[in-house]
């Protein structure tokens, strides 16, 4: 009984206070990176056009400069649905654990 007196106690201390909480989302973001264009970089290219809206030339030179992140922060279906297509035309690619840009490096 003196455990409830206690925390009646503190939630009424509390009650005056402004309280912040810190949201946690469950669902984890990820990058999208092109680690190796392989032989069939046009092919690669237009997959990262596809993807990503870009240009056709700058889809080429994400898929030559690696690695390249192509995909930023986005739900997990989306990075596995986009690394399969890349995977699809010969690339090599990865998911990645997004990480916010204020973020501390690991």
């Amino acid at each position: 009984m003196a455990t409830e007196d206690t925390d009646h106690a503190e939630r009424t201390e509390h009650a005056d206070h402004t309280e912040y909480f810190e949201l946690v989302c469950d669902d984890l973001a990820y990058d999208v990176v092109i680690t190796d264009p392989g032989a069939r970089v046009l092919e690669v290219a237009q997959a990262v056009r596809e993807l990503t809206g870009l240009s056709l030339w700058r889809g080429k030179v994400l898929a030559t400069e690696v690695p390249a992140v192509i995909l930023g922060g986005v739900p997990e279906a989306d990075a596995e649905a986009a690394v399969a297509a890349l995977r699809a035309v010969g690339a090599g690619a990865e998911m990645r654990e997004w990480l916010p840009p204020d973020s501390p490096m690991p």
